[in-house]
């Protein structure tokens, strides 16, 4: 019997698992993986940023969780040897009409205590990104990049040290409510039996979440692919380090940017586009039942017909090279298409509600058997240990 089974091995999954036992070690704690490896999805496939807290209402659990996880991560990192680079970024208007935008943006980032922040002229911009094309600008100077891959390595390592016990290959197919616990039983046949459930499966954790409490889920996971191109080497110049535009305030993604990784090389992208299955990282990966289930979800419906002409934009730079350049454009003008050569993709775990509501924030469900986290968006990972903190004080609360 365990105390306490986790299911996911992302990176809020293996933050959520370290924390648990770092304050309570003799807890009998198991994570559950269904792939042969770590961080394997959203975790995986990311941009490897390291975000500052600019974007979020202040006093949400974003705000909060990335303003205190930022931290944690720095020090996490510096503790175990892990490479990142504190590198900064530059957020550009690029019209008049983004100007009072961006201005909101910088107040927001102060409210959030981002006091090194700094609005920045045209000439100043240029000194720190030559290339770029803009009116005026925001100078993030905490903003870094990182492998969070590595992250996740190293989380699992220091799980396991304090005798935390990770199982891959273990796909969740059902959970079994009992008086006392729970059973969680896997595609291998397998049977755990198990004081509490946390639900940390990403792009499965509605599925998940209904298998704990299937009367009170209220949100479905729509998953939307970002792809992103990959500027040859010999254009590296063009960029130094992060740029980034200013975001659509009525929509939940940040637009087509550019981002230094941290192993090398320079990512453009990505754009954001409804995935016909929910890990389905190419245009023509499709899965007939989970599309259909995304289609037929009424909150999704009315997503569709609220940001229909966005939509059909970001599939139009989806297969259009010259269209996804000409976005790039925007920021830097001096970026021609065949700068940009085929790059990864990530697909981004959204979570709608039954009345068309993006979730914005981070949203865990509990019951008296599970803690279910629902949502937990970008900057999940920049938060991970911090989220991770939060979901195991409601855990501990319970032993």
């Amino acid at each position: 019997m365990y105390d306490i089974t986790i299911i996911g091995g992302g990176i809020v999954g293996l933050a959520t698992a370290l924390r648990i036992k770092e304050q309570k070690p003799a807890l009998k704690v198991l994570l559950l993986e269904k792939e042969n490896e770590v961080a394997k999805h959203q975790t995986g496939h990311n941009s490897g940023v390291i975000h500052s807290g600019l974007y979020y209402k202040p006093g949400s659990l974003k705000a909060t969780n990335c303003i205190r996880g930022y931290q944690m991560l720095i020090d996490f990192c510096e503790r175990e040897g892990v490479a990142y680079d504190l590198c900064g970024k530059i957020v550009v208007a690029t019209s008049e009409e983004q100007r009072p935008l961006l201005r909101n943006l910088f107040e927001r980032g102060n409210q959030n205590g981002l006091t090194q922040n700094r609005m920045i002229s045209e000439g100043e911009m240029k000194e720190i990104e030559p290339h770029v094309k803009g009116l005026e600008g925001i100078w993030v100077p905490y903003t870094g990049i990182i492998d969070y891959k590595t992250v996740c390595e190293k989380y699992a390592d220091n799980f396991r040290k304090l005798d935390g016990e990770v199982r891959f290959g273990e796909k969740v197919t059902d959970v079994k409510n009992r008086n006392t616990h729970s059973e969680v039983v896997t595609a291998t046949g397998k049977i755990f039996e198990t004081k509490l459930v946390v639900n940390c499966a990403g792009l499965y954790s509605d599925k998940v979440a209904q298998l704990t409490q299937p009367e009170n889920i209220n949100v479905r996971i729509i998953p939307f692919r970002g792809e992103y191109y990959k500027i040859r080497p010999e254009k590296h110049y063009l960029v130094k380090n992060l740029i980034y535009p200013v975001p659509d305030p009525n929509f939940p993604f940040l637009g087509v940017h550019f981002t230094r990784m941290i192993e090398g090389g320079i990512e453009a992208g990505p754009n954001a586009v409804f995935a016909f299955k929910r890990e389905g990282y190419k245009k023509l990966d499709i899965n007939v039942p989970e599309m259909l289930e995304s289609l037929a979800w009424p909150g999704f419906q009315k997503v569709a017909m609220k940001y229909w002409r966005t939509g059909l934009g970001e599939y139009y730079r989806s297969f259009s090279k010259a269209a996804f350049t000409k976005a790039l454009q925007g920021l830097i003008p001096e970026i021609q298409s065949d700068d940009l050569i085929p790059g990864g993709s990530g697909v981004r775990a959204q979570a709608c509600d039954y009345d068309g509501g993006l979730l914005d924030d981070f949203s865990i469900i509990e019951n008296k058997t599970a803690i279910n986290v629902c949502n937990a968006p970008s900057p999940a990972a920049t938060s991970s240990l911090s989220i991770g903190q939060t979901v195991s004080e409601k855990v501990l609360s319970r032993f």
